[in-house]
């Protein structure tokens, strides 16, 4: 069974920093990017076609390259195995690949054999034309020998291999099996970027990464259209293709990691705009083998990747992700996940209801929460402990004054529920402006009731409705020494402690 998910985006971004002690193979088909930036403002005299003013020109790597400079954007060592040739594409390459830190480099040159050079004419952001110089013939057999026993050297210092196999025949039908037979042979998981459309080759991979078109011809055209077709498109390459897993990208509806051995977890989008696809696919790759070889769990990668995928079509052209800017993606998911725990209680117990289905046991807790402290963190603590999924009644700050008196809350309510909603051992936070929180009870149902120990079975609030319907009661430890009334009134005190300030 897959290793369980996080329950938050800190815990994706802890495996961040353990990428930087990754090293992975990378193994295929290097080409040229070229993009040529200009201007439309005319048609073309001599045939319906836009005109291009040509701004600028850039270059950078592309294919197994471009899965290269993701690697070294997430941090990660990289051994780099790929055939280019005798021309001045090839040169390029060769100088783009030596600009990469921490990338050993392994570049078969052919003479006389092109090397793939794809031409990208843009305007206005958007592409026009794309151009391609390319071969498919097969690499030289000495190509194949060099590139196989340094493969296998490098396998013994590596924690992934990835195969970008673009169909430019570096990765030929027997390079590919020698490649895959080393790494099992090693130990060492293999990531397949397919192409064509018999995956049989692939055989023994720990996981092949099609988009939604290529899954649909890798099985005989199947549909790909929603959740359980892309399922059982995957599973049905499993079956016949000897591998361990799927991971389908599908565009705008995220992606499907279906394992061989567990149930498939389809990940919705993490993009809010798409610019450009162009590299997506070597990003997910790449992100996902630098995740496996940190020592994540498939899952995990997963996880990663498409967050990365996400960030990078948001650019144009043949982008790269950045270590830095997927913790900064995460971060910021992370606070926008806390924001949507606050809920209103319609929606709330909609969401309890689901949670019900799955088999899940919901607790709930309340209170005004106002200057959150360690005795807080600890009722929660204890409380998420006795339930899979927590929910947290909160006072509204009218509710707070006429509790607590007309000086309180310190705290408005929306600051206490995004601190609250913040914290990992609270799943959802509803607020409420009766004095107690009998209707949210009555309306939730919870399977565990928490308070606090200072409480006796016979003064908590809704306890006979919970013990009534076979629910449980949880009276919290305290933790000695800590409230909100005392924190204030040494927060007020003035230096000789004699005139205390009341808090506005």
């Amino acid at each position: 069974m897959p290793a369980p998910i996080p329950a938050d985006a800190a815990a994706l971004a802890d495996w961040i920093d353990r990428l930087s002690d990754a090293r992975v193979l990378c193994v295929g088909d290097v080409m040229l990017d070229r993009f040529v930036h200009g201007d439309v403002d005319r048609v073309s005299p001599e045939a319906p076609i836009p005109v291009l003013r040509i701004r600028r020109e850039s270059v950078m790597l592309g294919g197994a390259g471009n899965v290269a400079r993701n690697l070294v954007g997430l941090g990660c060592g990289v051994v780099f195995l790929s055939g280019a040739g005798d021309d001045a594409a090839g040169a390029e390459v060769a100088q783009l690949l030596d600009q990469l830190a921490g990338v050993e480099v392994h570049l078969a040159t052919e003479p006389g054999r092109p090397t793939t050079l794809k031409t990208r004419f843009v305007a206005g952001g958007q592409q026009l034309l794309r151009a391609d110089a390319e071969t498919t013939q097969p690499i030289a057999d000495a190509t194949a020998a060099r590139l196989l026993t340094a493969a296998r050297t490098a396998l013994a210092t590596c924690g992934a291999m990835i195969l970008s196999d673009y169909g430019k025949s570096i990765l030929t039908d027997t390079v590919t099996r020698a490649l895959i037979d080393a790494a099992t042979a090693a130990g060492v998981p293999v990531i397949v970027d397919p192409k064509g459309h018999d995956y049989r080759r692939y055989a023994g991979a720990t996981v092949v990464t099609p988009n939604r078109k290529e899954l649909s011809e890798a099985t005989g055209g199947r549909a790909t259209d929603d959740d359980a077709s892309v399922e059982a498109a995957a599973r049905a390459l499993l079956d016949t293709c000897g591998l361990s897993a799927v991971l389908a990208t599908r565009s705008q509806d995220g992606m499907s990691l279906v394992p061989a051995d567990g149930p498939a977890d389809h990940l919705p989008t993490e993009a809010r705009e798409v610019y450009d696809v162009s590299g997506a696919g070597d990003t997910v790759v790449a992100t996902l083998a630098a995740a496996l070889a940190a020592g994540a769990p498939l899952s995990i990668g997963a996880r990663l990747s498409n967050v990365a995928a996400g960030l990078v079509v948001a650019k144009v052209g043949t982008a790269a992700i950045a270590a830095a800017d997927l913790n900064t993606a995460l971060h910021h998911q992370d606070l926008a996940r806390a924001e949507d725990k606050v809920q209103r209680l319609e929606r709330l117990t909609e969401t309890v209801e689901r949670w019900r289905r799955h088999g899940l046991r919901v607790g709930f807790t309340n209170g005004c929460f106002d200057l959150l402290h360690p005795g807080h963190v600890s009722l929660l603590a204890q409380a998420r402990a006795a339930c899979d999924r927590l929910v947290v009644g909160l006072n509204s700050d009218a509710s707070v004054r006429r509790l607590k008196g007309p000086t309180r809350p310190v705290q408005g309510e929306t600051a206490r529920a995004t601190v609250l909603a913040s914290l990992a051992d609270v799943d959802r936070v509803v607020i409420f402006g009766e004095d107690t929180p009998l209707r949210l009870i009555n309306a939730l149902k919870p399977d565990v009731l928490v308070k606090g120990a200072d409480y006796t079975l016979d003064t908590v609030v809704g306890a006979d409705v919970v013990q009534a319907y076979g629910g449980r009661v949880l009276l919290a430890r305290l933790e000695d020494g800590h409230s909100t009334t005392a924190t204030l009134a040494r927060v007020s005190a003035s230096p000789d402690g004699t005139d205390p300030v009341v808090p506005r």
